[in-house]
């Protein structure tokens, strides 16, 4: 039985040029213009080839007739000659600025058409959720999406324009050639079909070898970016796990390469075998018009014509056929990139900016979930009640389902049954940017950006990033301000060192950046903290939190936190354990429990003793 991917009819082969006028719509959108200029000027260089081989058959007629001429005549058949070969000037000047114009448009629209592609395959994975960069059988897809198909529009729609041109230069070819002899139009059609079929079956195989390698080749970036970014550098030296890491690099070339070599070889043979046919079937045209000249049915300047015309008929063939070939290997790239921007992403319901009852705060109905893929409950039956004003702690271990209950509370996540509710709303029924604007957060895996230190803190609300003013009271806030005023430029410094002068921070120091970048949100409802204290002392905690109770005094916080001298301070507490909430309460109330918080409390206060 063959492959659902492997073409096995015609009806097959043609059914993949769909994407053609997804291609032609897309390169039309970047510019018009450019696309009408490149289609005239292809067109037009079309039709001059023939034009040209002709007018070359008119000329060596007439210098053959001034050669036999003599007084008058001659100077008749001189006159003819001159007239022909300043005609031939001509049409060769034409075609040539023709070409250049073609070149020129193809060359500013690969520029547009690059930049316009990536800002779709980037627009589109701003509607993505979570889940889908979770997802690695998804994740391929952007990463085939990405790879040449900023390139395959326009380089199929150029192939359509050329087999165009090249189908004008076939008919007006014909018609000089069917003069001669129909059944030289019907050898000149059938040369190249041979290596046409072989050509369009190794098309198609290269594509499938491509698309499987998805992942290979998503493994090979993750390892040169283990092996070559600062963040990975330190523990590849230290653990000795630089050859490893290469060999493994290495391997997989190799595979690659195993695979793309013995294509390119039976590729390469059937290419030459096939392509022999085509030379046989000019020499046999070549020699049949020679000696159609001998026997005097046609002149020699009919006959360097019909020659030039069959060679010229015999490149456009083949450049037909080669054209259609890689219509069809840019058709299946181009699906990759449809496939992607036509995946169908759940819309992000609700409409509402407001909820009935503001004092309700945040309530979690028998909340539960679970990942994509997984049979084991992330969160299992939560139900939990928090008001403006009060703070919340969350303890557990890690997998306990902390985190996840973040996720799912910002919407990241939707709960596979219960439901969450802010301000007496579902969390289903708000609109999604409104939402996510009454909620800061900052996760304990919080992003290092490449930018300048204000741009760091002020992104925490983009809507103030010029303010300097709020961003000095949210780096104070985030205790940033004592060593942000040490650097080279202070909040003008470029952090990371991806970029020149940049400046590498300590991870304490990126942590109160990003506890900055928290504290800028201060028109949020919702304020939490996850983990992100991990790496700073826990005097420089108490001072942080301290600073946090004052920011959310008639706000709702949630901190997760390891540290008890933290918990200890939020007005509820809940112990998470295998999904679900094992305790409730106050620190003292949890303590006077004598249960796992106690349990855990008492083992922490030990190692400070």
């Amino acid at each position: 039985m063959n492959s659902p991917d492997e073409p096995n009819s015609v009806a097959k082969f043609l059914a993949v040029f769909q994407y053609s006028k997804v291609a032609i719509e897309i390169v039309w959108s970047t510019s018009a213009a450019l696309t009408l200029l490149m289609a005239g000027a292809t067109l037009f260089s079309g039709v001059l080839p023939g034009l040209i081989a002709s007018v070359g058959g008119l000329f060596v007629d007439a210098v053959a007739s001034a050669l036999q001429q003599s007084g008058e005549q001659a100077e008749q058949a001189r006159s003819d000659v001159l007239f022909y070969v300043l005609v031939e000037a001509g049409l060769v000047v034409l075609m040539t600025g023709a070409q250049k114009v073609n070149s020129v448009c193809q060359s500013i629209l690969r520029v547009l058409l690059g930049n316009k592609i990536n800002v779709m395959i980037l627009e589109k994975a701003l509607t993505l959720e979570l889940a889908h960069f979770e997802d690695a059988e998804y994740y391929d897809k952007l990463v085939r999406a990405r790879r040449e198909a900023s390139s395959r529009p326009l380089s199929l729609v150029i192939k359509t324009f050329d087999l165009v041109r090249d189908l004008i230069l076939l008919i007006t070819i014909g018609i000089w050639l069917f003069q001669f002899s129909p059944y030289a139009v019907l050898l000149l059609g059938l040369a190249g079909v041979p290596a046409f079929i072989a050509e369009a079956k190794f098309s198609g195989e290269a594509f499938r070898i491509h698309r499987r390698r998805s992942a290979e080749r998503r493994m090979q970036i993750y390892l040169e970016m283990v092996l070559t970014r600062e963040d990975g550098v330190k523990e590849v030296k230290l653990l000795q796990l630089g050859k490893l890491f290469l060999q493994r690099y290495v391997d997989i070339f190799r595979n690659i390469y195993k695979e793309d070599r013995n294509l390119v070889l039976r590729r390469g043979f059937w290419g030459y075998v096939l392509g022999l046919l085509a030379s046989a079937a000019f020499y046999f045209a070549y020699g049949w018009v020679g000696f159609a000249a001998i026997a005097g049915a046609i002149t020699i300047g009919q006959m360097t014509m019909y020659i030039a015309q069959f060679r010229l008929g015999q490149n456009a063939v083949t450049n037909s056929l080669t054209a259609i070939n890689g219509m069809y290997e840019d058709n299946l790239y181009l699906s990759n990139l449809t496939e992607y921007l036509d995946h169908k992403v759940p819309e992000q319901t609700g409409e509402a900016t407001y909820g009935p009852s503001p004092e309700d705060g945040i309530r979690f109905d028998k909340v539960s979930f679970t990942y994509p893929g997984s049979n084991t409950p992330a969160l299992k039956d939560v139900t939990l009640h928090i008001r403006p004003g009060e703070s919340l702690a969350i303890v557990g271990e890690n997998g306990s389902g902390k985190t996840t209950l973040i996720k799912l509370l910002t919407r990241l996540y939707k709960p596979t049954k219960g439901n969450i509710y802010l301000e007496g709303l579902n969390l289903n029924d708000w609109d999604i940017n409104t939402l996510r604007s009454k909620i800061g957060v900052i996760f304990q895996d919080f992003a290092r950006y490449q930018l300048l230190v204000g741009e760091n803190i002020g992104i925490g609300d983009v809507e103030d990033l010029g303010e300097d003013l709020r961003i000095e009271e949210a780096a104070r806030k985030g205790m940033a301000e004592e060593f942000v005023k040490d650097l080279p430029d202070a909040y003008q410094t470029q952090l990371g060192t991806w970029f020149k002068d940049g400046k590498e921070l300590s991870g304490g120091q990126w942590q109160k950046i990003a506890l900055s970048r928290a504290f800028m949100r201060n028109k949020a409802d919702v304020l939490i903290l996850d983990e992100p204290t991990a790496a700073i002392d826990a005097r420089a905690e108490a001072e942080i939190f301290s600073h946090f109770r004052d920011l959310t005094a008639n706000k709702i916080s949630i901190i997760i936190s390891h540290r008890f001298s933290t918990v200890r301070m939020a007005d509820h507490i809940i112990v998470l354990e295998k999904a679900e909430i094992q305790e409730e309460g106050s620190h003292q109330e949890l303590l006077a429990s004598d249960g796992q918080y106690a349990t855990l409390f008492k083992l922490q206060a030990q190692g400070y003793q």
